[in-house]
């Protein structure tokens, strides 16, 4: 199944490149992931992390949301849990649900996340993310999010608003996961 999902990212990857005529360059320098790992992961040779994946998401101008939207599916304002698409991170092992009805025409990807105890992930500045904005609303467990020079200490049921493409950090500093909801306005992107 991982394999599977593997192959059909790196597919995703590289049709998504090939329709706005970039070359794997172009790409690394709009994502500032190198080259040589943007071709492994659409050979399937590697697995992106979260950060990477949303640094290349960026760059090509979608979400992690709209990247794992089902290509030419009938749009319908009704996702049902089973039909989500879920990803988990190979480096942190955080899993990733995409909530929201993919193809409408909304700038809103809602996600829910759960976040093993101890996992951090990075997300550096951006300039392909600047304009979007996301909620990080907390429902169990710790949460720390540093947006530049500030950290901030969620707990059940806080909710933080921020932009995405200054870059932020997500750690969980508990014993237990941190099960969130991140809500992504990308701005009319």
């Amino acid at each position: 199944m991982e394999r599977e999902l593997d192959l059909a990212i790196g597919i995703r990857i590289r049709k998504l490149r090939l329709q706005k005529a970039l070359t794997l360059d172009d790409l690394a320098v709009a994502s500032g992931v190198s080259r040589a790992m943007i071709s492994r992961i659409e050979r399937a040779e590697a697995s992106p992390t979260a950060s990477l994946l949303a640094r290349i998401c960026a760059a090509l101008g979608l979400s992690l949301s709209a990247f794992f939207a089902e290509e030419g599916e009938q749009a319908s304002p009704l996702a049902r849990r089973q039909e989500q698409q879920v990803w988990r991170d190979p480096e942190t092992g955080y899993l990733r649900r995409s909530v929201s009805a993919p193809g409408t025409a909304s700038d809103v990807d809602i996600v829910e996340v759960e976040f093993p105890p101890g996992a951090r992930v990075s997300f550096p500045p951006h300039a392909a993310s600047h304009g979007m904005t996301q909620h990080i609303w907390l429902f169990d467990g710790e949460l720390e999010m540093t947006a530049g020079e500030v950290v901030y200490r969620l707990r059940p049921g806080d909710c933080l608003f921020m932009p995405v493409g200054e870059g932020h950090v997500f750690h969980n500093p508990g014993n237990a996961s941190a099960h969130y909801c991140v809500v992504l306005d990308r701005g009319g992107r």
